[in-house]
This record gives structure tokens, sequence and C-alpha cells, in this order.
């Protein structure tokens, strides 16, 4: 509470007419001094509104200085709409080769977009379009959409350069780009079933998100998105150089052969590494088709199919080794050993015939069973390792399981597996009916036998440290193993497998399609030839498979491996052998021989 000073106090007036003074002068030393007080106190708040208005003015001015000061130090671009595509991440990793080339990577892009608040002749733009764009647009619809009412709607994902300068030419400002990033594949169809393909996810209009949709894509999208890896790519075991010698050679042994469908895969036998898997027909995965089939068709009618790792077939008597083997390996038999090969067999009410009705009996080596194909013979080596063995055995081959190579379809293509395993089973699975695998699986099989009994774990990665598998069988038996599949080719069935230089081994593998309606068909099989060079020190396995296959140079049609797949696999192995670094061995001059000379 504050107290007033009167400006005529009682005792200073009374003292002042003692003294015989004017008492009104202290009324006006009172009142000057009243005014000074409300003068210093107003001129102090005077002064703290100046100091704080200065404050203001300061920071407000430092503030659009420094805010000035970094436009001015930033590079000039174009004002960009707020939208929710902030959030979205780009720069997806490159995927190479083993050799550093590039099978997939980045480009940027433009897509199309309208605002349709700003279009001047909704009428011009829409006619203009379908000019530019006559596949995939219709003038009536695009003006439609353009008059519907709606305010934004997109027109085209991704613009070429050339699309994109006629579009700008329209002169429409309603007609806005969005700059983007899209996944590109240099080489085409090369690969396709390993790549996959990519597409857009989450989209905004000035960014996009790449996300795999088949393939390693798919398999390893989380890699290859990961902002912190964006720059290092992702490198596969892939060959590309030797990738397309393949592909070209199984192409046109598909087309010589009338075959409706083909697929390759060659295997480092030490690593697992998949050095080509091809699959026919392909497609372009930078333009992926409609996965839709046609009712009625069958899934591998369709190009995205992968015939090497989703195709499930009987694969014939390519899987005749494996019962030779394993009969070894338990020590039932050696390569000489004599067992019954008298045609046909009968167990119970099953007969069980050789080829076109052929006999190889009374008796044949175990060698002599894998060089002539006997099913009866190898029915007779299976019947002495019995069921249980022999599906613990097949397990372990990794014949009971899906491949796992870094592929999305490879966990779904489950080998097809009987539930019940009596004796007839036992027979008919030792020569490769009534059970299915892939392709793939079967050259992985091939391969835990042709590096000396180490099981091997395929993959599509390159791989910089040795591989680590368990030991299946002995060295000694995978040797003698690789030895019967050498005279496969040396004096049986494969005899067309020769490629001079190579020493090439391995086993022919003819199927009967099953038909859905029962039964199967006897005029559409399923050849596999399974082949490991060189067979004196085992390298690689290559597995050649032809769909419906039929050669038809001769007086009448041939469907056997031996006539189809064989071939074919040998001219894949007389391109790629050198290109894998593998030199010939020529065979030394006699010392008594003759050498001519020519002046």
């Amino acid at each position: 509470m504050t107290t007033r000073t009167p400006l005529r106090p009682l005792a200073r007036i009374l003292n002042a007419r003692a003294r015989g003074e004017n008492p009104d002068a202290i009324e006006r030393e009172n009142l000057r001094l009243r005014h000074e007080a409300i003068r210093d106190r107003a001129r102090g708040r005077a002064q703290l509104r100046l100091l704080f208005l200065s404050l203001c003015f300061f920071s407000a001015f430092t503030v659009i200085g420094a805010r000035m000061g970094m436009l001015a130090a930033t590079e000039p671009m174009e004002p960009r709409s707020a939208s929710s595509s902030a959030d979205i991440t780009a720069g997806r990793a490159e995927i190479q080769d083993r050799n550093g080339h590039v099978l997939a990577t980045n480009m940027m892009t433009h897509a199309l977009y309208v605002q349709t608040k700003d279009l001047i002749d909704p009428a011009h733009v829409a006619h203009e379009l379908a000019r530019i764009f006559p596949e995939d647009m219709d003038e009536a619809s695009l003006y439609k959409r353009f008059t519907d009412g709606r305010s934004f709607l997109w027109v085209r994902k991704v613009l070429s350069p050339e699309q994109m300068q006629q579009v700008h030419e329209i002169g429409d400002p309603g007609l806005l780009f969005g700059p983007r990033e899209m996944r590109l594949y240099p080489n085409g169809q090369l690969a396709a079933h390993v790549l996959g393909g990519a597409s857009f996810g989450a989209e905004g209009v000035d960014s996009a998100e790449v996300i795999g949709v088949a393939g390693i894509e798919k398999a390893m999208d989380a890699r290859l998105r990961d902002p912190s890896q964006a720059g290092v790519p992702v490198q596969l075991s892939l060959d590309l150089t030797i990738q397309s010698a393949i592909e070209d050679v199984l192409g046109t042994g598909m087309a010589m052969m009338n075959a409706k469908g083909a697929a390759a895969v060659l295997m480092d036998v030490q690593t697992g590494e998949i050095v080509s898997l091809a699959s026919l027909p392909a497609f372009d995965p930078n333009d992926r088709p409609n996965p839709v089939l046609p009712k009625g068709a069958e899934p591998g009618d369709s190009p995205l199919f992968n015939r090497a790792v989703q195709g499930v077939y009987e694969l014939g008597s390519a899987f005749k080794i494996f019962a030779a083997a394993q009969a070894m390996e338990l020590g039932l038999v050696g390569p000489e050993t004599m067992v019954d090969a008298n045609a046909p067999m009968v167990w119970g009410k099953f007969k069980i015939k050789e080829f076109e009705n052929h006999n190889y009996g009374p008796l044949l080596s175990v060698s002599d069973v894998i060089a002539k194909s006997s099913n009866v013979g190898t029915a007779h080596i299976a019947l002495m390792i019995g069921g249980e063995r022999q599906q613990a055995f097949l397990k372990e081959m990794g014949l009971f399981d899906p491949s796992p190579v870094e592929l999305i379809e490879a966990p779904y293509a489950k080998p097809i597996v009987p539930k019940r395993w009596p004796d007839i089973t036992t027979i008919t699975v030792s020569y490769g009916h009534g059970i299915a695998a892939s392709p793939l699986s079967l050259a992985t099989a091939y391969a835990t036998i042709a590096n000396g009994g180490i099981k091997v774990t395929p993959t599509l990665l390159k791989r910089t440290e040795p591989m680590e598998g368990a030991r299946v069988m002995r060295p000694e038996t995978a040797a003698e193993a690789v030895k019967m599949l050498r005279r496969v080719v040396t004096e049986g069935t494969a005899s067309l497998g020769e490629v001079p230089g190579y020493n090439v081994a391995g086993k022919t593998g003819t199927a009967e399609k099953p038909n859905p309606q029962g039964g199967y068909y006897s005029d559409r099989v399923v050849n596999t030839f399974a082949a490991v060079f060189p067979a004196d020190n085992p390298r690689y396995v290559l597995t050649v498979t032809l769909d419906e296959p039929v050669e038809t140079t001769g007086p009448k049609p041939r469907r056997t491996a031996g006539w189809t797949a064989v071939p074919v696999a040998a001219e894949i192995i007389r391109r790629a052998a050198p290109l894998l670094g593998l030199k010939p061995q020529v065979d030394p001059v006699p010392p008594d021989g003759l050498t001519a000379v020519s002046n």
C-alpha cells in the first residue's frame, strides 16, 4: 500500500510560522519533488519499453538475415508440394554378377500426373495424351476422368525422356511431372527368373518406393532397400557371360527338340555356387507380363514359371545312381557285383519292364546296371537297401525338402514324396518314378556325389568362404559313382554327351508325364541329363531338363533323353567349359606315332 505524502504537513507549517517563513513555500517544494518523482518513474518505464522493442527488432532482423543467407547458399530448385512421400526411402542397391557386371540397377525417370483444376483445355489434353500413348490411353476415357470432379489423378507412372518432352510440348499447366527412381535390368531377359523383377510400392508425387516382386529381388528385398547399404551391391554367384551362352544354347536346343520348355543349372561342386540358372520360355523383367493364366492352363505355361526351381518333375533314371551309391556305401555291393537283371520283373501284381521291353539279364554288374540304365537291376539293388534306409539317404541328399536357394519361389517348390513306402515304392523310386523333385535339387544331389560326398548347399550369392557340409558318403564311394557315370557317356545311354577334352560323366532320365486324369501320357515326357565334368577331377555339375521334347530328324519320333537332353547339354559344356577356365585334356601322341607335315 502506497503512503501519500501531504503537500502541507502540519508540523512543518507550524515550524515555518514560528520562524516567520511563508508556509506556501513548503507546498510548492513538495509539489515540485512529487512531479520530479513521477517524471523519473515515467522515464524509467519508457526506457524499458524502448529496450524491449529494440531487442524484438534485433531478433527479427537476425532471423530474417540468417534465413536469407541460407537461401542464398543453397542450390536453386523448384518448389515441391508437401506430401506423405517425404518418408519414402529410395536408393535400392544394385545387383551384380560374380565379376561385377551389373544385372539390376536404378534409373531416374518421371511420372505424369494431373491437377485437373489447373487444366486449361481438358479435351485438347486428352486428345494429345491419347496420341502420345496410343496403346495405353483412350481419349474419351481420359476426358471423362479429367472432368468427373476429382482434383488429382495419375496418368502414367513411368515416362521415357522422349515421352516427357512430348508431354511438355502440350503446354498445359495442369500436366505435372514427379521425379522417381525406377529399377532397370540392362540385360533384358538374361537371368530373368533369378532376378524376378521389381515394382513401385508406396508412391508420392515426388518419389516412389521400389519393392521386389519375385526372384532374388523379393527374397532379398530388405537387404536391397537397407539405406545403410544402398551403395553396396549384392553380388551373385552367376557369371553373366556363361549365363548368356547357356541361355543361347538352351533356347536353340529347345527349338530343335520341339520342347515346350527347358531348364538348366550349372553349379560349382566345391562351393555350391550356382554359376548359371536358366528357365525357358523367359520374360523381360523390365516389363513383367501378367501372371494370370487362361483357364485350364498349367503353371508351366507361364513365362514367369521358373522351371529350374518351381518345376517339380519325376526325373526318371537320373535317380538310379543314388541307389548304386547308397548300396556301395553300405557295403552291400561293389562296382562289379552281379545283380539280377532278368526282365520283366514281377513283384506282386506289378511288372517291372525295361525300355522297349529289353532284357539285359540274367545278370549285370552294378556298373553295367547304371551304364545300360536297367530298371530291373536298379530295383534289385534298392530292395537290398530297404525302404527305410532308402528314405533316409534321399532325405540326406536334399531330395525330400525344398531347395534352400535364395529365391522367394524356392520354399514353395516342395518335392512330391510318397506318403506310404511299401516295397513297390522302394522299387519305383530307385529309378525315379513316384517321386518328383526340381532340376536344382537334382543338381545339388549330383554335386554332393561329385565333390567326394560332402553335402552341398546351393547358393545364388558369391561365396567368399569355403562351404561347410556334412559327409554323406565316403570319398571312395563317390569316386566309384562318378566312374559309373563316366561309363554312361562312353558306353551307355548318353553317348552323344561326350565333349572331347572334358571327360563328361552323367546320367540320363526319361520320365513319362503324369496325366491329371490318371496314369501317364504315352507321348509326353520330361527328359533330363545330369552331367559331371571333368570326370577325373569333378568341378561342375550341369543339369538340363526339357519338357515334352521330341527329336524328329529320324524315321520315327525319338523322345528319350539320350536323343534330346544329352546333345543340348554337350553343346552347353562345349561352350561353357572354356569360359569357366577349364583347359581341355589332349590325349598324348604315342611315341611311335607319325605326324603328317606338309610343305
